[in-house]
């Protein structure tokens, strides 16, 4: 149906009662011509005047005729909405299909910034987003996939998942795609898994931390991080020995034993800060592999009664939300959380289009944001 001044926009459309001693039923009990015209141009103005256009424009709009800019076209739309009118059939929005998002356990705050951000820019590219969120002894990574394959989902975006693992199988992403099933996958990289990467330079992030604590004069400069399979601790241990042997000439058995493993998470970093300390007293400084960890360091330190930044400075990684105001505010290396989620959605959209990129991984660097976490060294 072609809308026009003389129709109406919607049968459930009504512009109040009729005018006293005009006619407005045939015999059959249904609106005259004349009615439903008067009903339809009342309605067309009241459109017109709600969004500042003409009705010409509105019926332009209406029966989705080219020659009307994007900002008026949905002005006009809002209109209909606001004064209550249904949309016409071939103006409703219509959902792409849905997208998995199968991201790690929702405590890091990290994470749901990394979910906030890619279904938001789903959403506005007509996608429905399935959030699948895992947690320790509950659903698996693989059990969300054979969800999300039974509803049909037309994608699926991986955050920090079994692709990050390197003792994880790879075949599982290689038999997705043979379905064929466009994927993307957010920090971390497998070889021969032909499919779009979007990583956080994690070496980069291990440089950073220490060039800036070697600036404030510290020498002794540990690293905590989560478990060594995991690619992005590898990469982070890559750029912490490298930047450490290059700027402070530091011996690489000394190398070793400035490095405390555990797992990620604030018990995890206060274990490995403990474990650390206890082992080597004169560390001034500490790089931790995520923010939470940090956290963690901090309690460790002021446990042995070391106050930080004056004895002991310490930077996170990630930069969630909160740690501008916790106590001290952290000095951290920052995810460019949007921009990598952002790129994970056009290329996720480029891949169900059949208009690929380059299978590769992207690689975004990281910030360093310097907050009251860390300070000069401490004079011996």
């Amino acid at each position: 149906m072609v809308y026009s001044a003389g129709m109406p926009i919607a049968d459930s459309a009504s512009s109040g009662p009729p005018q006293a001693g005009v006619p407005t039923e045939s015999s059959a009990g249904a609106p005259s011509a004349a009615a439903r015209a008067r009903s339809s141009r009342a309605r067309l103005s009241d459109i017109a005047r709600q969004a500042g256009v003409s009705e010409a424009t509105v019926s332009r709009v209406l029966n989705d005729k080219a020659g009307v800019s994007q900002d008026t076209r949905q002005a006009v739309l809002t209109a209909l909405d606001v004064l209550g009118y249904e949309r016409p059939e071939r103006l409703r929005k219509r959902s792409a299909g849905l997208v998995g998002l199968v991201v790690p356990e929702l405590d890091n705050p990290i994470f749901p910034l990394f979910a906030q951000v890619i279904e938001s820019s789903l959403a506005q590219r007509g996608f429905t987003p399935v959030l699948c969120t895992q947690t320790y002894g509950g659903i698996t990574e693989d059990e969300y996939v054979e969800l999300l394959l039974d509803r049909q989902v037309a994608g699926i975006v991986f955050v920090s998942g079994l692709h990050a693992d390197t003792n994880a199988d790879p075949d599982r992403y290689r038999k997705l795609l043979s379905r064929p099933l466009p994927i993307v996958l957010i920090n971390g990289y497998v070889d021969n898994v032909e499919a779009p990467f979007v990583s956080c330079n994690d070496r980069a992030a291990g440089e950073l931390a220490v060039r800036h604590l070697a600036a404030l004069g510290h020498r002794r400069i540990g690293l905590i991080s989560g478990p060594s399979r995991y690619l992005p601790v590898q990469r982070k241990i890559a750029g912490y020995r490298a930047t450490m042997r290059d700027v402070l000439g530091t011996a690489e058995e000394d190398l070793d034993a400035l490095i405390e493993l555990s797992l990620f998470g604030v018990e995890g970093g206060d274990a490995a800060a403990s474990r650390l300390l206890n082992r080597d007293p004169a560390v001034t400084a500490i790089v931790c592999g995520s923010d939470l960890m940090a956290l963690g360091a901090i309690r460790a330190a002021r446990s042995r009664g070391l106050r930080v930044p004056e004895d002991l400075s310490i930077v996170g990684y990630d930069d969630s939300a909160l740690m501008a105001f916790t106590d001290p505010p952290l000095t951290t290396v920052r995810q460019p959380v949007r921009a990598m989620s952002i790129a994970a959605v056009r290329a996720l959209i480029d891949e169900i289009s059949h208009d690929p990129a380059p299978r590769s991984e992207y690689m975004f660097r990281p910030e360093l944001v310097v907050r009251a976490s860390t300070g000069p060294a401490p004079r011996q």
